[in-house]
Order: C-alpha cells, then structure tokens, then sequence
C-alpha cells in the first residue's frame, strides 16, 4: 500500500470516501458526525493499492498528543498490514513534528491491534457514535 498526506480536494474527497463506506455503511456511524467540525484542522492520509484508495485516518494535535483518529481501512483489504502500515506513517509525523507521545480512542474489538503496536490503555469503556471505545496512548 502507498501511503501519502492528502494534498488535494480530491484526496481528501477519497479519503472520505472511504471513511463513509467503513464507518457509516458498514458500522452504521450517522454521517453527520462522521465529517465533523476537526476536518480542517487535522492532517489527513489516505492509502492507495495500485489507484484505487482503500484506507484512510486523521492526525490531530491536542495538547501534548499526536491524535489518531478516523483510522479505517476497506473491509476487503484488511489482515494485510495496512492498518499497522498507516498507524507507522501518522506516527512519523508525529516525531518529526516534535511530539513524544500518540493518543486514540480505539474500538474495543481493535484493543488488541493497537496492543501489539505498543498501545495501553488509559480508559475504561465508552460508548462514541455507540460503539464501546477505550483510549490508549503510547510513548514516541
């Protein structure tokens, strides 16, 4: 996969492409808080296979965290690494901003991905877009 920070308007309509297909087709996230009022402020990514997009995420730096959010990959692409291969590249951006520290709130069924990538979790159980979700954060 070909990862790379969108650039343009139609990287970033992609992007969101495949944020709607995941979240709101497949989980049944509402699409009014699917893109909400952090868009413009974030770093967004998008992963290709040959030209077609098949993942994407959003970085956003709060307080003293690089903040992972919105990380999804297509449900036919997914086993392959691409989620640990976008998780790499949002975290180099958050080093070479001069952050030592990742944020995210994760679903409760990906806690254990985000373990074997250095995560802990710092939450108990809540519910986002009523999905049991936990936070985690990790050292840079």
């Amino acid at each position: 996969m070909i990862i790379k920070i969108v650039e343009s308007d139609n990287e970033l309509q992609q992007a969101y492409k495949v944020r709607m297909e995941v979240f709101v087709n497949e989980q049944k996230v509402p699409e009014e808080i699917e893109i909400d009022e952090h868009e413009d402020a974030a770093t967004h990514f998008i992963g290709y296979e040959g030209a077609k997009p098949i993942a994407a995420s959003r970085l956003r730096f709060v307080e003293e965290y690089g903040k992972l959010e919105r990380i999804c990959i297509l449900k036919d692409y997914r086993g392959k690494s691409h989620g640990m291969e976008i998780i790499n590249a949002m975290e180099s951006v958050i080093i070479d901003k001069g952050y030592k520290q990742a944020k995210l709130n994760a679903q409760t069924q990906a806690e254990g991905f985000y373990q074997k990538l250095g995560y802990d979790t710092v939450s108990g159980d809540f519910l986002d877009a009523g999905i049991p979700h936990v936070t985690m954060i990790k050292q840079l």
